[in-house]
């Protein structure tokens, strides 16, 4: 299925940047939804596997990219490659066209961005994702966006092959504010659900059934039901990397600096994570942080006075 075949035509045809852990699903989706018209990865095998895969051409640069389709939706890791990939494609930036950013950064990064594509002639929506790999490869992820609702409504029907639930936040760096509550909800369902195992785990209950009974009552939660069952046999494949998620609490750190305050949980999670890193899991999923709930009870565990 090409785009032309969307009963809507080249204007939603969508060149896509960033194809890592979410990225590549992401544009998957695109494609089977025949929106996808283009490719573009830092590390280029991974845009010539995808491309080999899909039939997309790989571009050969952002402003190639731009050039031939007038959406484009970035996923990249950190502040600096957004601001990177934006530089980049704006000399090829189509007068009308749309950038939508996927990515974690900071709310003040996504205004900056946006000012530069705005000034080029273009739209831009900060419309950072959560629900992890799983909801990257089913495309139901949840998207929370910031910008122009008119540029929002115009390219609506491609994010639709993406995420479930779309939701306009308000202005640009809205979609990023939001992320950041998001994440730290995120870290307190972690500690929460990984202290809590690690505590049944040393009370000798079976962890299986307790996870399929209190996924069943006030204490259930996706994470739970997600994560539970991996992480009590050891297993921490990456939905979710600690090191990316540390970024982003970093980020939630540096906001509520600017706001005069600290987040305990945010500061308590950062310790977690770092002891994590330091002992080489940083590229595991987040639910390894079982692995320092465990040392609470563990023979080397710090002894109460």
């Amino acid at each position: 299925m090409t785009s032309e075949s969307k009963g809507g035509a080249p204007m939603l045809r969508t060149g896509f940047i960033g194809l890592g852990a979410m990225g590549a699903p992401m544009a998957r989706n695109l494609h089977e939804a025949g929106y996808l018209g283009g490719l573009w990865n830092r590390t280029p095998a991974k845009a010539q596997a995808l491309s080999a895969e899909t039939g997309v051409a790989a571009a050969e640069g952002p402003a190639d990219l731009a050039r031939d389709c007038r959406i484009i939706i970035t996923c990249v890791s950190a502040d600096a490659d957004l601001k990177g990939v934006v530089q980049d494609l704006l000399p090829g930036l189509q007068a009308g066209a749309v950038v939508v950013d996927t990515s974690t950064v900071r709310p003040d990064t996504a205004r900056a961005v946006g000012a530069q594509v705005e000034a080029a002639g273009g739209a831009f929506l900060d419309a950072p994702v959560s629900g992890g790999v799983e909801g990257a490869r089913r495309g139901t992820l949840a998207m929370m966006v910031g910008g122009e609702a008119s540029a929002l409504d115009a390219v609506r029907p491609v994010l639709e092959a993406m995420a479930a639930r779309i939701e306009h936040m308000g202005p640009t760096g809205a979609g990023q504010s939001t992320k950041a509550v998001n994440q730290v909800m995120v870290a307190g369902i972690n500690q929460a659900v990984t202290e809590a195992l690690a505590f049944a785990e040393a009370l000798g209950l079976p962890l299986d059934r307790l996870i399929d009974l209190l996924g069943g009552g006030a204490a259930g939660n996706w994470f739970l039901d997600h994560r539970g069952p991996t992480m009590v046999k050891g297993q921490f494949d990456p939905g979710f990397k600690v090191q990316l998620h540390r970024k982003d609490l970093e980020i939630c750190q540096a906001m509520a600096a600017d706001l005069e305050v600290s987040l305990p949980m945010v500061e308590m999670t950062l310790v977690h994570y770092r002891r994590l890193m330091e002992g080489g899991h940083g590229d595991e999923d987040i639910s390894a942080l079982f692995r320092e709930k465990q040392r609470l009870f563990g023979p080397d565990r710090p002894k109460r006075p």
